[in-house]
């Protein structure tokens, strides 16, 4: 490794770790009016100022932090994985599974007393949107492997996932077609919100995210391997189709855990990778590790900005996402035209 690419590494991590500490800070003092730092401090004079912190608005911060940081390693991982700058954590049929789960269990309560039992919806109930998001996630990349007859072919693995999506999605559609009032709640999930997280969601992303992390740093040099071609990797004496499926698993539980909890967030896990590269020259090891954190800094970034542009009205995080990761790609788009 160069003393540039040190310098580079250095410098980055240094930059995220401030902007974590800064966007931290203006998390807590985001609130219903905008953020106020004053407000805050007047806040935490008063009987009910620390609850409101450190029940509402940590959590909160913490958890679109953990969100994102999610998100950005599956970008990472999906990339290296198909080789692709342009693939996103949602290309295995995640993102229509996790939806079809929720418009079921939404659906299945609106239906009571029209088919469904109320022990059925009851039950449903009782599992809960994130659970339903969650097994919703998984089934979508269980159908993708089993299309795909395992991850042995990373095409025949992204045809599967296109697939997929279109066949889940299409059933979600369905759904809400017999129980239009679920529409809505699919509308807000497809929309994404950080509103609702508190410590439970941040313990169990942090703990998806300390497993998925360090099995994601041990396929780093398989990635390494991939970007040199199929025959080099096997050359080097890597299991291709284990390493893919395990790559699979680390992309589906981060995916599936972030998704579950904060609905479709657009262009954080696709946008993350491409900001790392841009600012160091690293390999997969230190790109997975830097992408995870600069996915938790957008998502929080824009969950402040969420909060604090209309206030009191809160506009929805995903939303911002998509204009202001759509809006990176275009302007990158155009420089590269204009140099090339």
């Amino acid at each position: 490794m160069s003393q540039e690419e040190r310098q580079s590494r250095l410098r980055l991590a240094v930059a995220l770790w401030a902007l974590s500490l800064l966007f931290v800070a203006a998390g807590l003092a985001a609130g219903s009016e905008g953020w106020s730092p004053a407000q805050t401090w007047a806040l935490l004079q008063g009987p009910d100022g620390g609850l409101l912190i450190g029940q509402i608005r940590a959590p909160r911060t913490l958890g679109a932090w953990l969100t994102g940081a999610l998100l950005g390693l599956g970008g990472a991982v999906a990339q290296g994985l198909f080789r692709n700058p342009l693939a996103d954590p949602y290309l295995l049929g995640s993102a229509s599974g996790a939806v079809l789960g929720v418009v079921v269990v939404l659906a299945a309560s609106m239906l009571v007393g029209h088919g469904v039992s109320l022990a059925t919806a009851d039950v449903m109930a009782r599992f809960g949107l994130v659970g339903a998001a969650f097994l919703g996630a998984l089934v979508g990349v269980m159908l993708t492997l089993s299309l795909a007859r395992g991850a042995q072919q990373t095409a025949r693995l992204l045809l599967a996932g296109v697939v997929v999506g279109v066949l889940l999605g299409a059933v979600s559609d369905l759904v809400t077609t017999a129980a239009p009032d679920a529409l809505r709640g699919k509308q807000a999930f497809l929309l994404g919100s950080t509103g609702f997280l508190g410590w439970g969601s941040c313990a169990v992303m942090g703990a998806g995210l300390l497993i998925v992390l360090p099995l994601g740093w041990r396929l780093s040099r398989a990635l390494d391997a991939l970007t040199l071609g199929e025959d080099s990797a096997l050359s080097l004496g890597i299991a291709l189709p284990r390493v893919r499926l395990a790559m699979v698993v680390v992309l589906a539980l981060a995916t599936g855990l972030a998704v579950s909890q904060a609905g479709l967030i657009a262009f954080v896990g696709l946008v993350s990778p491409h900001l790392v590269r841009r600012f160091a020259l690293a390999t997969h090891g230190y790109l997975l590790v830097a992408s995870a954190a600069t996915g938790g800094v957008l998502l929080l970034a824009a969950d402040v900005l969420a909060r604090s542009l209309t206030a009191p009205q809160e506009q929805p995080v995903g939303v911002l996402t998509a204009v202001l990761g759509g809006g990176y790609l275009i302007w990158l788009l155009h420089r590269r035209r204009v140099v090339a």
